[in-house]
């Protein structure tokens, strides 16, 4: 897959700090994996080479862009830029036009997890930094809203918003979308579709009155797809049990009672 210029959004942190240009070329600083408070709306020209555009840039081409609906891409844990999070995305819009030519744009949106050595050793920190993530990314959903619906001059953008979570990822958006319904009192009428993958939250947290009722509310489809043979998240669980958190994984099982999430879950 021939690599190609990419826009994504970030609150990892930049080696050359939180100050915002238009045009700056910038990098990640891989030695820090506190979660930024500050978003970085960026374009990818190819490995290790990314240039921060400020969200009005950002926007702009997005609505330049042919493709007639926008995918927003967020990782899972223990994923770094460039050996995993470029690749995976990358892959996913090769497949998307392998579907539908010239309909789909993919976003990855990237936040900082822990590159220690095993999965279970990062678990808890990558939850965390998913949870303080999230609020950031709250933020950029306001972003989305305002583009879609108020674009000055332009009159509002057609482009049907999406997004895929995997993994620890649907712990970030279940956050921002939280963080979002409690400061303006509703879900954010934003998203089409959002696909739950593999995602490591409690089996029953999309029950009405759960914490994740809220990203049903948000989209008008939401699926989410599980594996009983998913490795990663049975070291999920391991790492749960250690920490006394005894609850099965989304991912794992699927919803633990369909018939008590919102009408719009399909699993």
């Amino acid at each position: 897959w021939i690599a190609r210029a990419m826009l994504f959004v970030t609150n990892r942190r930049l080696v050359e700090g939180r100050q915002s240009a238009a045009g700056r070329a910038v990098a990640f600083d891989l030695s820090c994996n506190e979660p930024s408070s500050s978003l970085f709306f960026c374009r990818r020209h190819g490995p290790g080479q990314y240039e921060e555009l400020l969200s009005p840039r950002f926007f702009e081409r997005l609505r330049q862009s042919p493709r007639g609906q926008i995918l927003l891409y967020v990782h899972g844990l223990n994923c770094q830029p460039e050996p995993q999070i470029f690749p995976a995305a990358l892959e996913l819009q090769r497949l998307c036009d392998q579907l539908a030519p010239n309909a789909i744009e993919v976003v990855p949106l990237i936040w900082p997890c822990d590159d220690d050595f095993g999965v279970v050793l990062d678990y808890w920190d990558d939850q965390t930094s998913a949870e303080i993530s999230g609020i950031v990314m709250a933020r950029m959903v306001g972003k989305f809203l305002d583009w879609r619906d108020h674009a000055r001059e332009l009159g509002p953008c057609l482009k049907h918003v999406n997004l895929l979570a995997h993994s620890m990822g649907n712990r970030l958006l279940r956050a921002a979308l939280a963080k979002w319904s409690a400061d303006y009192g509703a879900a954010p009428a934003l998203f089409r579709s959002i696909f739950m993958v593999a995602a490591d939250v409690a089996n029953e947290c999309l029950e009405r009155g759960r914490p994740g009722e809220v990203i049903a509310a948000a989209t008008r489809n939401l699926v989410v797809y599980h594996a009983a043979d998913d490795l990663a998240l049975r070291s999920s669980k391991v790492a749960n049990l250690r920490n006394k958190v005894v609850s099965r994984r989304l991912g794992h099982t699927g919803p633990e009672r369909l018939e008590l999430t919102p009408i719009n879950v399909v699993a």
